[in-house]
């Protein structure tokens, strides 16, 4: 039996049969049929955002936290535009997202037509792939379609772009069960040669290290299990990436913390010392790196990746493996457990015995004050008041940012949400939105700085609204913080253009969008404000006044090795003997 809809009704019925629960839009001419038919059903709950950036970035809350799909729904010119942003910063960081725009009618287009703007050109570089649907008997499909190619392989951002006129005509629809698949079907299996040559590796290594990033994670929790049993099973040290926190919980006695630009001392130099590096799911990118020519120069080096643009793109690999991480650990852990689990462990107990050395150097030391809050005094308490809750944490971009990596704690995957390779200020307010609402029971907590948090503080209106208990915690530095870190350290303390002159009073703001307002600047008043801000049943924004000039250690300067780290002058007398620390 044919069922004939129009082309508006098409698109809320495929989203309806690829499970979609949530849309986050913002409605504009362009797409009003489909707003139309949004209003006439109750399958699908559409989320009101105040910015077109906004709703991606809140898609990409829920899609990290879920491990679903994304889903925003914008109309055409500005509002496709004003995605661009969210849709860079999803391809970026492999987070898989549907965007279906408005067009103006097909007639139009080219016509220099109001509000028209060539969406599919614009995105075309900011998209796993995309599409321009002329034709409504190909609408559905297309959708179907697009969902496939998002979520599988290398998971990315999509765009659909919907002329007006497509909405209106009818046709017949397509289920999902027809789509089009079969051109897109990514390896999954690794090789099991190359397999087998990285567990002759594992056995025989004496200073071997897991590198893990977000292709762990989007793989799904079989994959974070599977990581956890083979870590514990062979006692090999672990280190992630900013985008990977969480795939191997941070209590686990294997984890060395985050590695790259500001992570820990001992992950930088185990990644620098290793004899064997095994990168799951992570793309070298430089804030790992550092110089390339003198990243971890004396291991051998194997790259688990479902992408296979990412093998050897940025450093040469002895043991190249494409697949699904889950897939690939899975035979890892056969073949190991079948050849007689085996591992060196007289060079790991030397190996350990060294990471505890550098361990001991307690690189996040900082000098500590009565007077006023230090950033990493406020997250460490922030991580006592909520350790053990039900807890997702979302950041923006800066300084904030490396130190909540640092000083709170994940046991689990698909907890942390933050803007990695493209770095995006204002990401964090609507992802903590769209955290929230795929978790309404959970403490969701944006961990901000107040630059970064300007950007997208429309967004506050979104949570009022749908009675989101968004919790905003802002280290309010008055100050670019990350900016003007680099001043000082790298421009001679020239600060241009690093602080704005004209901040407002944030409980006030919050008065004004209607949600609670909380004042803190004394470390002895910390924890009582905290816990104020948790046991409101509503969205806060929590405006925490931190030490202005307090920089991030460790850090690696641009362009330089792992062992070559910047720490603060607060270490302690083993940091001025470590090889390779520089004090400043």
């Amino acid at each position: 039996m044919t069922r004939q809809m129009t082309g508006a009704k098409m698109v809320v019925q495929a989203l309806i049969d690829q499970g979609v629960d949530t849309v986050f839009g913002y409605p504009g001419g362009a797409v009003l049929p489909i707003y139309d038919e949004v209003f006439q059903q109750n399958n699908i709950r559409h989320i009101l955002v105040r910015h077109e950036q906004g709703a991606v970035h809140a898609a990409e809350g829920y899609a990290r936290s879920t491990g679903k799909p994304g889903v925003v729904l914008v109309t055409s010119g500005p509002g496709a535009t004003n995605a661009v942003t969210g849709l860079v910063d999803a391809l970026m960081d492999s987070i898989p997202i549907v965007v279906l725009t408005g067009q103006v009618p097909t007639f139009m287009i080219g016509s220099d037509a109001f509000q028209e703007a060539d969406t599919v050109g614009i995105t075309r570089p900011c998209t796993k792939m995309n599409w321009l649907v002329k034709d409504t008997e190909k609408l559905s499909a297309t959708i179907h379609e697009a969902f496939h190619v998002a979520t599988s392989g290398r998971p990315g951002p999509v765009l659909v772009d919907i002329p007006k006129d497509v909405q209106f005509a009818s046709a017949e629809y397509q289920p999902k069960a027809k789509a089009r698949t079969a051109h897109y079907q990514p390896q999954v299996k690794g090789d099991l040669e190359t397999i087998t040559q990285l567990v002759e590796a594992i056995e025989t290594a004496e200073r071997p290290v897991f590198y893990t990033g977000g292709g762990v994670i989007n793989s799904g929790p079989a994959a974070s299990q599977l990581l956890r049993e083979l870590v514990d099973a062979t006692g090999i040290p672990i280190t992630s990436t900013l985008m990977g926190l969480g795939a191997y919980p941070a209590s686990g006695k294997h984890w060395l913390g985050m590695l790259g630009m500001h992570g820990l001392y001992e992950a930088n130099l185990a990644m620098h010392g290793c004899d064997l590096m095994i990168n799951l799911g992570a793309r070298f990118d430089d804030r790992i790196t550092g110089r390339v020519d003198a990243f971890s120069p004396k291991s051998k080096k194997a790259h688990v990746d479902i992408d296979p643009s990412s093998i050897n793109k940025v450093i040469r690999v002895d043991m190249p493996i494409i697949g699904d991480i889950g897939h690939v650990l899975e035979d890892v852990l056969k073949i190991w457990k079948a050849r007689g689990r085996k591992v060196n462990r007289e060079g790991l107990a030397k190996w350990w015995t060294q990471i505890e050395k550098w361990k001991a150097v307690k690189c996040l030391t900082y000098k500590g004050s009565d007077t006023v809050i230090k950033p990493q005094y406020a997250l460490e308490r922030l991580e006592a008041l909520t350790k053990g809750m039900d807890r997702y944490i979302t950041t923006e971009v800066g300084q904030h940012q490396m130190w909540a990596a640092q000083y709170l704690t994940f046991e689990d995957p698909n907890r942390w949400m933050t803007s990695g390779g493209l770095g995006t200020m204002g990401y964090g307010t609507p992802a903590s939105i769209g955290v929230q609402m795929a978790h309404p029971e959970a403490l969701v907590i944006n961990v901000a700085g107040e630059a970064s948090w300007l950007m997208n503080m429309q967004e506050m209106g979104t949570a009022v609204q749908y009675r989101l208990p968004v919790k905003q915690f802002i280290l309010n530095n008055e100050r670019l913080g990350m900016v003007r870190q680099w001043q000082d350290l790298l421009h001679g303390g020239r600060y241009s253009q690093s602080w704005s002159e004209a901040l407002p009073d944030f409980v006030k703001l919050a008065e004004a969008f209607g949600c609670k307002g909380i004042l803190c600047s004394d470390p002895a008043d910390l924890d009582d404000a905290i816990m104020e801000m948790l046991t409101y049943d509503g969205p806060v924004i929590f405006d925490c006044v931190v030490e202005k000039h307090e920089n991030c250690f460790p850090m690696i300067p641009s362009g330089e090795p792992h062992n070559k780290m910047l720490l603060g002058d607060a270490k302690t007398e083993g940091a001025i003997e470590a090889k390779g620390a520089v004090m400043v």
